[in-house]
């Protein structure tokens, strides 16, 4: 996938998140700091609130912050985790959030080669490696177990091709960079106890529709 360098601007929203992050640490309801840039380069900051309820994102806290200062559309976002994480991707729930609301925003991710942007709609359609149990092509309902304000999505699975997980590469995964291809086989094989490493895997392509769509 191609990367883009940063320009200055959009350089001092991730330092931005990555400086408020670093204040982070002793209250662990606050572990994630994110900061956006608007269209007149004002650059809003807010932290994640961590609840068992399901307490938001610091990427939507950051969009509520930054619409109660007045601001229009928003044009970059970065996020980072305390104790030294850094930059970190916006999870499946910010993503369709930023796709629906700022659907021209850019979104630093991290790369072996620093961090980078992508566009948001780069980053839906998404994709996901399920291994025995089958799904076919077509109109599909996503099931969220621990996401009670969007549970179920509509959506359309368009693609579905299988790979054996030992043979498995980044690319046929489609990793953004956030995650290494051991780390991938690690938690497939953590979520599936017992999966064999010569396992065959599905990676599902799909789309989703906005949240206001579903029934």
């Amino acid at each position: 996938m191609v990367s883009m360098k940063l320009f200055d601007s959009e350089r001092r929203v991730v330092e931005t998140a990555e400086r408020l992050a670093a204040t982070l640490g002793s209250d662990p309801n606050h572990t994630v700091a994110a900061a956006a840039m608007d269209t007149a380069g004002r650059i809003h900051e807010a932290v994640n609130v961590h609840h068992f309820t399901g307490g938001p994102c610091a990427e939507l806290v950051v969009l509520g912050a930054a619409a109660a200062a007045g601001a229009g559309p928003l044009v970059t976002i970065a996020a980072a985790g305390d104790q030294g994480r850094g930059l970190i991707p916006p999870c499946g729930r910010c993503r369709q959030a930023l796709l629906d609301l700022h659907p021209d925003i850019f979104v630093a991710v991290p790369t072996d080669e620093g961090p980078t942007l992508r566009p948001i709609r780069k980053l839906l359609p998404d994709t996901t490696v399920r291994y025995d149990d089958p799904i076919a092509l077509g109109p599909a309902i996503f099931l969220f177990e621990d996401d009670e304000a969007h549970r179920t999505l509509n959506g359309t699975v368009t693609g579905v091709k299988r790979h054996r997980l030992d043979r498995l590469t980044a690319a046929q995964a489609r990793l953004d960079g956030g995650t290494s291809i051991d780390e991938l086989k690690k938690g497939l094989q953590g979520h599936y106890p017992g999966l064999p490493s010569d396992a065959e895997v599905e990676v599902v392509t799909f789309t989703v529709e906005a949240p206001d769509a579903v029934q």
